[in-house]
């Protein structure tokens, strides 16, 4: 389960931000998270649960914000965003889509603090 892991690395980055700004609360963490990055949502959720007893986070949820897969499709020269990621090619003309613009992210794009 390298999602324990993973949780583990996002309370040491919240915990070096809240030593960098001198002992803030932290209120919730926010993270964005795609369906490529090979993470499972509820395990990680599970896991952080678990990583934050005892830390500068514990009374702190997860945010955890989807991000859907983007490509480029090089026949409509378009952003699309597909329908399955089973399935990379471009829900409008049907044609192969390799180049991935969203999707992989796995990333603490803001934390809700207090002083």
């Amino acid at each position: 389960m390298h999602e324990l892991s993973i949780a583990l690395s996002i309370i040491e980055g919240v915990t070096q931000e809240v030593e960098r700004r001198g002992g803030v609360q932290v209120k919730a963490v926010h993270l964005r998270l795609g369906p490529l990055s090979g993470v499972d949502k509820e395990a990680l959720s599970f896991a952080y649960e678990l990583a934050r007893e005892g830390t500068c986070a514990e009374y702190a949820p997860l945010v955890v914000e989807d991000i859907a897969v983007v490509v480029y499709c090089p026949s409509c020269c378009e952003e699309r965003t597909l329908v399955a990621i089973q399935n990379f090619c471009c829900p409008v003309c049907d044609t192969a889509t390799p180049k991935v613009l969203s999707g992989r992210e796995l990333e603490i794009f803001a934390l809700e603090i207090s002083a």
